[in-house]
């Protein structure tokens, strides 16, 4: 009685709020019918219908989409809330941490939510929709990782419709999330794709570190602060804030949270200013052995190295994760084994970058572009197989993948004099609905024939979309490759689709961090 008693509750506050007006239980029925989850639906939505109706509430004009989004903002409201009072003293300590990385990301969930229900850009609300979609599954795993599942039993039964309520939401979104098609035209030297201004651009073209830092980062003291960590805790969000990290090794992880906003990190290039680390899943969850963990938007990164030194026997270890909006990562290095580079969520972009591991080593469930990067698989443990891609769309709505664009795939220099001893993958499917394509990039020779390697038996073979356009080298052959229904050699139109311009929206924010891209093939 109790429960009912606040749903009612909170239900007339919403509609106190968004008036329901001309919308009869019939039309929510018929519009729920078009969705992954009908009995969700309407067991949600029909609900918020008969108390609007029983209270008499005001009679305004309110769309299916509103409704939809409400509904699924206010199960995610009381998901934390009945997450952050569970009874944890069961859990060992892994299961806390866990448990601990589930109430951050319900937390965020709710950000992204509330975003989407108050944008009309109905490719943000897609973008932010898929990145509640993958906070839901990286509670799960965290569990999972440490072979915990079985507490997931004693998480709120509730939990399994939420995710439902998000991909209903996916659904009823995209429709109108299409995105406009632009131009393929290239854009050089001094031009990026739109959403960077003016003063970003010319921080990122500068040839060196910029005299004008807001603050100034120095192992030996000549700067503002001694560590990242330090400076990154002064930053709030608003205008753009330029961290220059001088020269050195900075052994720490660094945690960028949602409220730091519009932080740009300049080192002094590749390899003189590193930062390391060397979390790994053995101790912490996967969402937390990075390196340097990204959750502000807008962040910017020019000519740093990120690594994760755990090695390949500590099996997952994220020298980077980002889960930041409009993130992008200018002339930077990646160095880790298996799961380096977490492109954990929202849009991203990565231009010059080196990127080097073995297992899985560019993961995740971001819209996620890689552009004339180098591609280095490294030496695995006895017995391994390498994968570079495993990319985590859990919902065929969802707007993620995994692009990867005029870049080249080789081996590392302690690869290459055994690389026949090992075999060597594009990816292989994460998710259900994995979707990576590589495009006008050079594969050497050490890819296997196949391509693609399964996950675990048929899982996600026919569901996934990979694909492949004018690949270059002698391991770019498509006459060898896997036979699956989600593997597809695309033309020019399909590729085009996969483009900086239309799969990223580029031209409407990378221009500002004056990055360079080609918006199209």
């Amino acid at each position: 009685m109790e429960k009912l008693l606040a749903l009612a509750f909170f239900t007339a506050c919403f509609f106190t709020s968004f008036p329901l007006g001309n919308f009869v239980h019939g039309a929510t029925i018929s519009s729920c019918s078009q969705t992954p989850y009908p009995d969700v639906c309407n067991h949600f939505m029909g609900y918020v219908v008969n108390v609007a109706s029983t209270l008499a509430l005001d009679q305004t004009r309110f769309s299916f989409r509103d409704l939809a989004f409400q509904v699924t903002l206010d199960q995610a409201v009381q998901a934390h809330r009945l997450v952050s009072t569970m009874d944890s003293s069961s859990f060992d300590e892994r299961a806390k941490l866990a448990w601990n990385d589930c109430l951050e990301l319900y937390q965020d969930t709710i950000v992204h939510l509330n975003r989407s229900k108050s944008t009309s850009n109905p490719l943000d609300a897609q973008t932010w929709l898929s990145a509640a979609i993958a906070n839901q599954q990286t509670c799960q795993n965290g569990f999972i990782d440490f072979n915990l599942a079985s507490h997931l039993q004693t998480l709120p039964s509730m939990l399994g419709n939420f995710s439902k309520l998000i991909s209903n939401s996916l659904a009823i979104n995209k429709p109108t999330a299409t995105t406009k098609q632009v131009g393929n035209r290239r854009l050089l030297g001094h031009k990026f794709p739109t959403w960077l201004s003016g003063a970003d651009r010319k921080l990122l073209q500068k040839t060196s570190a910029p005299l004008n830092a807001d603050i100034v980062v120095a192992k030996d003291g000549s700067g503002n602060f001694k560590t990242i960590s330090e400076a990154v805790a002064t930053v709030g969000g608003g205008r753009r804030t330029v961290i220059h990290v001088k020269a050195g090794v900075y052994n720490e992880n660094v945690d960028i949270p949602r409220s730091a906003k519009n932080i740009m990190l300049i080192g002094d290039g590749m390899d003189a200013t590193v930062i390391s680390g060397n979390k790994n899943a053995q101790t912490v969850t996967t969402f937390r052995t990075a390196t340097v963990g990204v959750s502000g938007d807008g962040f910017i990164a020019r000519d740093i190295t990120f690594e994760n030194t755990a090695g390949p026997q500590k099996h997952q270890a994220v020298a980077l994760r980002s889960g930041s909006d409009f993130s992008v990562f200018y002339r930077c290095s990646f160095k880790g084994y298996q799961d380096t580079l977490y492109v954990y969520s929202q849009r991203q972009f990565y231009r010059d970058c080196d990127i080097y591991g073995t297992v899985d080593f560019i993961f995740g469930d971001a819209v996620a572009v890689l552009q004339n990067c180098n591609i280095y698989i490294r030496r695995p443990m006895s017995g391994q197989m390498n994968t570079v891609t495993a990319q985590a769309r859990t919902d065929p709505n969802e707007n993620t993948g995994i692009i990867i664009h005029n870049s080249r795939v080789t081996a590392s220099s302690d690869l290459r004099a055994v690389q026949g001893s090992f075999k060597s993958y594009l990816g292989r499917p994460w998710q259900k609905y994995s979707r990576t394509v590589f495009m006008k990039s050079g594969l050497d020779g050490l890819i296997d024939a196949e391509g693609w390697l399964p996950w675990s038996g048929n899982f996600a073979l026919s569901s996934l979309y990979y694909a492949e356009h004018m690949n270059t080298g002698p391991g770019a052959g498509t006459g060898g490759r896997v036979k699956w229904g989600g593997y597809h050699v695309i033309a020019a139109a399909d590729a085009g689709k996969f483009t900086v311009s239309n799969f990223l929206a580029g031209n409407a924010w990378i221009p500002g961090t004056g990055v360079p891209f080609d918006a199209g093939l």
